[in-house]
């Protein structure tokens, strides 16, 4: 890859990376005043109103806006919403890097569901990758021990519900744009989110929530853009170890905003997950490009 492919890379997924750091700290900074519902609709509600406003700017994208696989939209928000909650719950009771560290076990619920629900199969490379995550989960989480924190499980089944909205989501963009995807995950998840919520909780906000509300809307939209176009400017070896940096920072930002000790178990196990997705991505890569023998 030539260099300024690499330039781009770093600089989309530093957008990336910044914006997944500060939604945690947002959703912190929310959490005194309002429930995971009301801070969700505060995402949505904002997203939804971005999208609405590109899409009256542009005709074009107005057109894609119809109901077509409007049953797998649905399916596949509201498994997401799922793991929208999890996680926005378990970052206000878990050390951020906790959460972010067993977020990265979603590739591993990804080859395992891929099996039955994309009849991929499950390679060498693959059962690693399940492997080494199922250990690394063991080492952050340590089970039966002391330090065990039942909340992690919160985490493990957002994984899960985005390891399955993400294969929904491939399938989605056999038929529709991401635009579409995007407006879709919006429209849908607002009125979810609003379900749970006081229906006058935006005059709750004031001078302590409001920056926090307006960057959670901000970063909602920012983190997929600036990842989506980390992938259009590079291949995937360079972009997800770049990805993975997301524990480290937020480790910092954890330690430097709320005391938060930097775990060496979650560290480790951390690592056992990464060099397992890594494993799996080189062999993937490898398949895919190597020639057919013969």
């Amino acid at each position: 890859m030539a260099h300024p492919q690499i330039g781009r890379v770093v600089f989309w997924m530093t957008g990336a990376l910044l914006s997944f750091s500060a939604s945690a700290v947002a959703i912190r900074g929310l959490a005194g005043k309002f429930n995971i519902f009301e801070i969700l609709a505060i995402r949505t509600g904002f997203g939804l109103a971005v999208m609405l406003a590109i899409a009256l700017s542009r005709p074009e994208l107005r057109r894609e806006l119809t109901s077509r696989r409007i049953g797998l939209h649905a399916i596949r928000n509201s498994i997401h919403f799922v793991g929208q909650y999890t996680w926005a719950l378990a970052v206000t009771l878990l050390p951020l890097a906790t959460v972010f560290a067993l977020e990265f076990t979603m590739p591993m619920w990804v080859a395992l569901l891929a099996i039955p629900l994309l009849g991929e199969r499950m390679t060498t490379s693959r059962a690693g990758s399940v492997i080494l995550g199922f250990l690394g989960v063991l080492v952050v989480m340590r089970p039966g021990m002391s330090s065990f924190q039942p909340a992690s499980l919160l985490v493990l089944l957002a994984a899960l519900a985005f390891a399955l909205s993400l294969i929904a989501t491939k399938k989605l963009t056999h038929d529709v744009s991401t635009f579409v995807i995007i407006f879709w995950m919006n429209a849908i998840q607002f009125p979810m989110a609003l379900a749970g919520s006081d229906p006058l909780f935006f005059l709750r906000l004031d001078g302590n929530t409001i920056i926090p509300a307006l960057v959670f809307g901000v970063v909602g939209l920012t983190s997929h853009y600036c990842l989506t176009n980390a992938f259009r400017a590079g291949d995937a070896s360079v972009v997800v170890p770049i990805d993975f940096m997301r524990i480290p920072l937020i480790a910092l930002v954890g330690w430097f905003f709320y005391n938060e000790a930097l775990d060496m178990f979650v560290f480790i196990g951390a690592g056992l997950i990464v060099c397992g997705v890594l494993w799996n991505l080189h062999a993937e890569s490898r398949r895919v490009y190597l020639p057919e023998p013969g």
